[in-house]
């Protein structure tokens, strides 16, 4: 374990791998964790990463923003590449850093009120959804829905907790590339949990609650990177619904904030304060 005292308490947790992506322009950082905790504190949030990896422990563009990262040094950093075909995404895991459980959370962080489960590539133990029962806990399983064959491409796979883990949380985000387009999926998901968002790019998003669904529109933009836009929508998502206990409000807050990503590369995707103050105060 990598930790330094003292770890004070924090108002957002994710949990899952900071990745490194391999892209045409070298590598970058990367994962739901980056873009997740970024935009938390960007919404101005006390935010706290809990990993494993090589040398992200001490990673400048998060420490620069009062990011806490802690976690558990590995021998290696869950590595992806993407590459863009005429047929569509082929994504490629390198190599997977070691899983992450309930031991590595430090006591500080175990009654923070918004906890994000964001795995990537199976490294979040499914059984760390019971372990806050004082949070909100906010899940984003696309990780929990991949494997890869033995030259590391990957491709969708059963999820086989996924009635257990929906049940004890308070929300999901999924996207509808995660299940492959599968709408058996998405109903089975949608019956086992509360509140289930589905995003699809540039159509927005779709939010079951409670057996009611209603659709979400992005306004338009003009699209150069939608990396890292499903994992901005679910943590604007999760804060805006853990505050105002309104799931139709959180999707439209997190809906029009996300449209905003797409128009820089990158981790620059992350909401601007200016961003985040134009779409906190418009109204449904």
């Amino acid at each position: 374990m990598y930790r330094i005292t003292p770890i004070e308490p924090i108002d957002y947790l994710i949990i899952g791998h900071l990745t490194r992506d391999l892209t045409p322009d070298g590598p970058r950082l990367g994962g739901t964790a980056s873009y997740a905790s970024l935009t938390a504190r960007a919404l101005g949030l006390r935010v706290g990463i809990l990993t494993a990896c090589e040398e992200c422990l001490s990673t400048p563009i998060l420490e620069q923003e009062g990011i806490r990262v802690v976690g558990m040094r590995a021998g290696e950093t869950t590595t992806f590449e993407n590459i863009q075909t005429p047929n569509g995404r082929i994504q490629y895991v390198h190599k997977v850093a070691p899983t992450i459980d309930l031991s590595m959370v430090p006591d500080p962080w175990r009654s923070t009120p918004i906890v994000h489960l964001g795995p990537v590539a199976r490294e979040v133990d499914p059984m760390l959804v019971r372990s806050f029962p004082s949070s909100f806990v906010g899940l984003t399983p696309q990780g929990w829905m991949r494997s890869w064959d033995k030259d590391g491409r990957v491709y969708f796979s059963e999820w086989p907790e996924s009635s257990f883990v929906l049940q004890h949380a308070n929300a999901a985000v999924i996207s509808i590339e995660d299940v492959r387009g599968n709408e058996s999926i998405v109903e089975e998901m949608a019956s086992s949990i509360r509140v289930l968002v589905v995003t699809e790019g540039a159509n927005g998003a779709r939010l079951y609650w409670n057996g009611d669904l209603r659709r979400f529109r992005p306004p338009k933009m003009v699209e150069i990177d939608p990396t890292g836009a499903g994992d901005i929508f679910a943590t604007a998502f999760f804060y805006r619904l853990s505050t105002t206990r309104d799931p139709w409000e959180a999707a439209r807050f997190a809906t029009n904030l996300a449209a905003f990503s797409v128009l820089r590369f990158g981790l620059e995707g992350v909401p601007t304060a200016e961003e985040v103050q134009s779409c906190m105060t418009e109204v449904i």
